[in-house]
């Protein structure tokens, strides 16, 4: 049986992010796009833990569903209890600014971390993602006191913000961050301005396996990466970790991933003078803005470099392969030549499709290219959807914040439906 599972997304109570996320809404939406599981998120927020109790039911070791009560849509949508953590500490005579993603087995252990959490005088009210003053390393120690079963996932590892290789507060290998925890270290999300290729550069990373997430700040945004499983019967919390540890590649089948230069932080560049470069570039004009002169955001494809010590296919046969998406909401609006994926044609559209072809990543990875001609209403989108398994798409690489621009058909756009010759 196929899982796709997506360990990484927030609730209405993080910063920036939609009202719209609470469980039934998550729920719903995994559904439509294919997802299985799903983190919970969050669950340090009181509040946000209070909704968690109330409407979650246990149904497998560490697995969770909602009660019949709370939820309209099949009973097949589970969760984990996945949180993020922000950590801003000084190592190394530099201010680290680091984020984690937290696995917990169990309603019970969360409730004993959010309570230690409590009792240091963390404030966990203020957002879903807290802000904590302790180093990874400390942290991780306090965790698996709490529950030796807790395990921790450096978040998106190469954002220049906030990650363990981030250029800006990041360190240059998992030890230097995690120090003797690191071998309990089995995993890194890679993020949306990296893939699992760029990772294989670098030989330190070979004692971690690749995982991949949406970061969802709203429902739309649920799985715009995730994870793709193959069991006999329904995972556990357990299964998933012993799966993560040994990089057990009969089980751990794929990531899905966003084309690495869509990410908001591929290249190096300056949003306030819209410039943008590649290393090489970069390098050349010293690192600095050409306009206002200030120091350029360096991104994952300058930091990758820097750490990388091999070529990435070199390895590609030993590693868990990935598959490289556009979200089907993008495809659309480039087939109906409008700039919006909220556009009314494009919502339009969508729903249509994932309610009576089927599910955003069975389109997407696996529905017949002639199923899709024949179904959808939307011009062009079954070759669009085959351009894209076939990896033919341009980008126009992000930056310092500013998404990367995708287009499926180039610049000219999508070919025009032939005229008939009437007279």
């Amino acid at each position: 049986m196929r899982f796709i599972v997506d360990w990484h997304v927030h609730s209405k109570y993080s910063r920036a992010c939609s009202k719209e996320l609470v469980l039934p809404t998550i729920a719903s939406w995994c559904e439509r796009k294919g997802i299985d599981i799903v983190a919970t998120g969050d669950w340090t927020h009181p509040e946000w833990f209070k909704h968690l109790q109330e409407n979650l039911v246990e149904v497998r070791q560490g697995i969770y569903s909602l009660r019949p009560a709370t939820s309209y849509q099949r009973a097949a949508i589970h969760f984990m209890l996945v949180t993020e953590l922000s950590q801003i500490y000084k190592k190394g005579d530099k201010t680290r600014r680091i984020h984690n993603l937290v696995f917990s087995p169990s309603l019970e252990t969360c409730e004993n971390v959010n309570a230690e959490l409590a009792r240091r005088g963390f404030n966990l009210k203020a957002d879903g993602r807290p802000i904590l003053g302790i180093d990874s390393e400390d942290l991780y120690k306090l965790l698996k006191d709490i529950d030796e079963r807790i395990i921790v996932v450096p978040a998106h590892a190469w954002t220049p913000w906030y990650a363990i290789f981030g250029s800006k507060s990041g360190f240059n290998a998992i030890e230097e961050c995690f120090g003797e925890m690191s071998k309990e270290i089995y995993a890194i999300e890679t993020g949306l301005s990296s893939d699992p290729r760029m990772n294989w550069q670098l030989s330190q990373l070979d004692s971690v396996v690749m995982v991949s997430n949406s970061d969802a700040h709203s429902p739309r945004n649920l799985g715009r990466e995730a994870n793709v499983f193959e069991f006999d019967t329904p995972p556990t919390y357990d299964e998933f970790v012993r799966v993560l540890k040994e990089q057990d590649a009969t089980r751990f089948k794929y990531t899905i991933e966003f084309f690495p230069e869509e990410g908001k932080y591929h290249f190096d560049g300056c949003a306030a003078c819209g410039f943008s470069c590649d290393p090489k570039e970069s390098r050349r004009q010293g690192g600095r803005c050409p306009s206002c002169k200030r120091p350029l955001t360096l991104g994952v494809h300058h930091r990758v470099e820097e750490l990388a010590d091999r070529d990435a296919q070199s390895v590609a046969s030993r590693k868990i392969p990935f598959k490289s998406i556009v979200p089907l909401a993008e495809i659309l609006a480039e087939c109906y030549g409008v700039s919006s994926v909220s556009s009314k044609k494009v919502e339009e559209e969508y729903l249509h499709l994932t309610k009576d072809l089927a599910n955003e990543f069975t389109l997407l990875l696996d529905t017949p290219i002639a199923d899709i001609e024949r179904f959808a209403h939307a011009p062009c989108l079954a070759q669009a959807i085959g351009r894209v398994r076939a990896g033919q798409v341009e980008i126009k690489p992000g930056y310092d914040g500013i998404y990367g621009t995708v287009r499926v058909f180039g610049g000219d756009g999508p070919p025009q439906p032939k005229q008939s010759n009437l007279l």
